[in-house]
């Protein structure tokens, strides 16, 4: 304990604490101030906590405090019996409940503070299902669900990004060298134009090389524009087909359905529903009930100690012994009539229990088939806004398969193939290293023969005449056949811009016509759609209609009968009778808020003065000690209402 509270002081006279607390100061610190500190630290990790508690209600101050730690996954120690001890001592501000949280808290706070501001955007608001059955709550619903999933697109990007260990000196490196190769690059293009300049007619040449760009781009865009449309329109052909089967097979069922099994269907769901709300959910209810009453007279009750667990089990004992004389008694008696209706009721009672039972995995099962269908259909939402297909199923993935394992043997020799050129232009590699060793210790030899002659430099400026006269050889040559060569060009291009022409033009009428019919199957697939989602509206809307005519007649029934007992049944019976407790007992609160407010001011002022008396006698118990500790030089007599020094 000593190491923890030291582990506590040491943070909080850090910043951003700053309390300036020592281990005799802290453990001093009353009840009050204590929750002040362990506020002050739930505010240093959420902004949202910034009270003084003071100017709170103690109620609100624990339920606020139990809420954050609960979002920050605080796990006291102990069990259900130790949590009641846990709220109690936060109301009360225990320092063993809570010198463990505060060091819990600063043990972790970055952690938590990041833990509490995903918290807000995080924690879902559960929306009751009747509510959901409105469209524009629906709507917002789903668009709140999608901003909740973005935010955590954005949050793993974010971390990714701090993660990722780029720096800016590495950035700002490449920058440069990009901006050296824009320069080097812009002087290449003003020598290339200077050299095409002295070109005749370079101007159209120029032209028409453009022009040939721009219609190979477009034969491109026009060839990826017709794989695309291809494939939607195969897709499209394709969801076509599946729509078209399970309509079809909606409509056979329809057709062969008979009046008699539809009964049979309904009767069972009737009979399943009926015995959920009249046995087996009024069964949850009351345990839970009973529960409820039991953990709030646990925690009304105060604290036990020793002598009361003592005196406790002593009852239990009692009653155990009570108990078994009873069955005593039962076994001697050894009726057979009630030997046979308790083995009826062990019969009724496994039955029932069967029962319960199985209606417990009929409800699991249904939750989890509709578990599996919301989690299918967000997956195939996200497979279709992923890449704007269906997920392959049966044929179409074998196909693709069969296809990625051909693609991934071509792939592998592709890789074999480069791994031999990449071998082959390391040999290269080092033959050019020893070669161009081998011709700088030639060169060397070669200027130490030409020193010693005295004919130094003699080989380089016999390189340099020869280069010239090989460059000046070339550049008459280029000029000879620069003419011709551009007049080819010329023909060339036109031909084959003629070329692309007549090719593309039976393409393009085909795919005019793969637009149109791309156009009507998808009018067919919305208005599919739209069918179907009219169809399943209308019956879940019939659905609602006949639970709550249901509700209304068996309301009206309850409320019309002369039976009082069913009269108190009745909804409308049970929220006038809690109006009415509610009513009396914010009554009640009003008069309490009113006589602790007429008396808070005496009680303050009462409080002072007794705090002003403490400071008195603590003054005279110093200025005593003070006096006893200094020597005596002589003795004070009183008498007659007068003191005298006597030396």
């Amino acid at each position: 304990m000593s190491d923890q509270i030291k582990f506590i002081v040491d943070n909080l006279n850090k910043e951003p604490f700053r309390k300036n607390y020592n281990l005799i100061t802290f453990d001093s610190l009353e009840p009050m101030q204590l929750l002040q500190v362990l506020n002050d630290v739930l505010a240093e990790i959420d902004p949202k906590q910034v009270v003084d508690i003071r100017e709170e209600m103690p109620e609100q101050t624990t339920k606020r405090m139990l809420s954050l730690l609960g979002i920050l996954k605080y796990k006291p120690p102990g069990n259900a019996t130790d949590m009641s001890t846990f709220r109690q001592g936060l109301v009360i501000g225990s320092k063993p409940v809570i010198y463990p949280v505060l060091h819990w808290l600063l043990q972790r706070t970055n952690e938590l503070k990041k833990r509490a501001y995903l918290a807000r955007f995080l924690i879902k608001l559960e929306v009751p299902s009747e509510f959901l059955q409105d469209e524009t709550v629906a709507d917002t619903n789903k668009q709140y669900e999608e901003l909740m999933e973005a935010f955590k697109t954005l949050h793993k990007e974010c971390e990714q990004l701090k993660t990722s260990g780029f720096s800016t000196a590495e950035i700002r490196r490449d920058i440069s060298a990009m901006e050296e190769e824009k320069d080097q690059l812009i002087k290449r293009v003003e020598r290339l134009k200077k050299r095409v300049e002295t070109v005749q007619n370079h101007q159209r040449m120029l032209k028409i090389a453009r022009q040939l760009r721009v219609e190979k781009e477009r034969e491109e865009f026009l060839a990826q524009q017709k794989q695309e449309q291809k494939n939607q329109l195969f897709h499209a052909v394709q969801r076509l087909q599946r729509v078209q089967n399970q309509l079809k097979s909606m409509r056979h069922a329809a057709a062969d359905a008979k009046p008699e099994s539809l009964m049979k269907r309904l009767e069972e769901e009737i009979k399943f529903n009926s015995y959920m709300v009249t046995e087996k959910f009024p069964k949850e209810l009351e345990s839970k009930k009973k529960e409820l009453h039991f953990l709030q007279q646990v925690v009304s009750e105060p604290a036990m100690g020793h002598s009361d667990l003592l005196e406790l089990e002593s009852k239990i004992n009692e009653i155990n012994t009570q108990i078994n004389q009873l069955i005593e008694k039962k076994m001697m008696r050894n009726e057979p009539i009630e030997g046979k209706l308790s083995l009826y009721r062990q019969q009724a009672s496994i039955i029932s229990r069967k029962k319960e039972a199985k209606a417990e995995e009929l409800q699991e099962a249904k939750e989890k088939l509709a578990n599996l269908e919301r989690e299918v259909s967000v997956k195939t939402n996200q497979t279709r806004e992923f890449d704007g297909t269906e997920v392959l199923k049966g044929d179409e993935f074998k196909r693709y398969v069969s296809k990625l394992r051909s693609k991934s043997t071509v792939f592998k020799k592709k890789h074999q193939i480069i791994a031999e050129f990449k071998a082959e232009f390391g040999l290269l590699q080092r033959t050019e290293e020893l070669l161009k060793q081998r011709h700088e210790n030639i060169q060397h030899q070669l200027q130490t023969i030409e020193e010693k002659k005295g004919i130094s430099g003699y080989s380089y400026t016999q390189e340099e005449l020869e280069r010239v006269s090989a460059l000046k050889t070339e550049v008459d040559e280029m000029k000879g056949r620069t003419l011709d060569d551009m007049s080819e060009m010329v023909k060339k291009l036109n031909s084959l811009v003629s070329e692309k022409k007549s090719a593309l033009a039976p393409v393009i009428k085909e795919l005019r016509q793969l637009r149109q019919k791309c156009q009507e199957v998808r009018g067919l697939r919305e208005e599919c759609l739209q069918e179907e989602s009219r169809y399943h509206y209308t019956n879940c809307m019939i659905k609602n209609l006949e639970i709550q005519l249901r509700r209304a007649t068996d309301e009206m029934k309850a409320y019309v009968s002369s039976d009082q007992q069913e009269k108190r049944k009745a909804i409308r019976q049970q929220y006038t009778k809690n109006i009415a407790e509610q009513e009396n007992l914010g009554k009640k609160l009003r008069e309490k808020q009113k006589a602790v407010r007429e008396s808070h001011g005496p009680n303050m002022k009462q409080a002072k003065m007794w705090r002003d008396f403490e400071q008195l006698m603590e003054c005279k118990k110093q200025c005593f000690l003070k006096q006893q500790s200094q020597t005596p030089m002589g003795q004070v007599i009183q008498e007659g209402g007068e003191d005298r020094l006597v030396l």
